[in-house]
């Protein structure tokens, strides 16, 4: 026994166009056409997961630099204390 479920669909007008035309054709209800259609599109994508395209990083050259990196993060946190201070010497 199948089990019947009511539900809203929102369709495309041509898909919907299609459908009419296709299940008028074949002398079938619109409900038993859209039924057949969702289970082959189904069916033909059971078991295929898709492809999807490699993850590529652009890399861009920035130059030589101009500070010793092996040290940045004492660089970044010398930066960030002088800001600080910038900023509590506006308050007053």
């Amino acid at each position: 026994m199948m089990l019947h479920m009511r539900s809203t669909v929102r369709i495309d007008d041509d898909l919907l166009t299609e459908l009419k035309e296709r299940a008028r054709r074949e002398n079938v209800s619109l409900t038993r056409m859209l039924n057949r259609m969702l289970r082959e599109g189904i069916k033909a994508t059971r078991g295929r997961r898709p492809q999807k395209a490699p993850y590529r990083e652009q890399t861009v050259s920035m130059g030589t630099p101009r500070v010793d990196l092996d040290k940045a993060l004492a660089l970044a946190a010398g930066f960030e204390d002088e800001e600080i201070l910038r900023k509590a010497a506006l308050r007053k």
